[in-house]
C-alpha cells in the first residue's frame, strides 16, 4: 500500500505541533511575537516542510538529507522552545506539552531514517558494477603497454637524475 504524503503519521504531528504553536505565539504582545515567536514559528513549519520535500524526492540520499534537514529544524524549535520558557512565554504545562510533541517526532524522523537507508541498502546490493582497474605502479618497462619502448624509459631515468 503507498501512502500520501498527508498519510505520514510524523508529518501528521508535525502538522500539529506547527499549528499549536502558532495559535500559542499569535495570543502574545507584539514585540515578543515578532522576535521569538517568529523564529519558533519557522523552525516548526520547516519540520514539517522538509518531511515533505523528503516525501517527493527520488533517490535515497536526497530523501535521507531532506530528512536531517527536518531533524535539524525540530532542533532549532526546540531551542526556541527553551527561550520562550526562560522567558515566560509559555506556560510550564505548555511548554512540557511542547517538547514531548517534539521528541516524538525526532523518534519518528530516526526511525524514518532508518527506514529509509535499509531500504537504500537491500536495493543497492544487487546492482551492477564495474570491477575497478588495476594500476600499474612499477617502474618496468615489461608493466607498460606497448606505446612505451626502451628509449622513452632511458630518457625518463636520465631527466630525473638531472634535478
Amino acid at each position: 500500500m503507498v501512502l500520501k504524503f498527508e498519510e505520514l503519521r510524523v508529518l501528521q504531528l508535525a502538522e500539529a505541533i506547527a499549528d499549536d504553536v502558532w495559535h500559542e505565539v499569535m495570543a502574545w504582545d507584539a514585540f515578543p511575537r515578532e522576535v521569538l515567536g517568529g523564529q519558533m514559528i519557522r523552525a516548526t513549519d520547516s519540520i514539517g516542510a522538509n518531511i515533505a520535500e523528503a516525501f517527493g524526492r527520488y533517490h535515497y540520499g536526497e530523501k535521507l538529507q531532506f530528512l536531517y534537514y527536518a531533524r535539524g529544524s525540530l532542533y532549532e524549535a526546540k531551542y526556541w522552545l527553551n527561550r520562550t520558557m526562560d522567558r515566560s512565554l509559555l506556560s510550564e504545562d505548555k511548554a512540557h506539552e511542547f517538547s514531548t510533541s517534539l521528541s516524538e517526532i525526532a523518534r519518528q524522523l530516526n526511525a524514518f531514517s532508518r527506514t529509509i537507508r535499509q531500504n537504500r541498502s537491500k536495493n543497492t546490493s544487487s546492482a551492477l558494477r564495474e570491477s575497478p582497474p588495476t594500476y600499474k605502479t612499477a617502474l618496468m618497462s615489461s608493466d607498460f603497454p606497448d606505446f612505451f619502448d626502451e628509449k622513452d624509459f632511458t630518457w625518463l631515468a636520465g631527466a630525473s637524475s638531472h634535478e
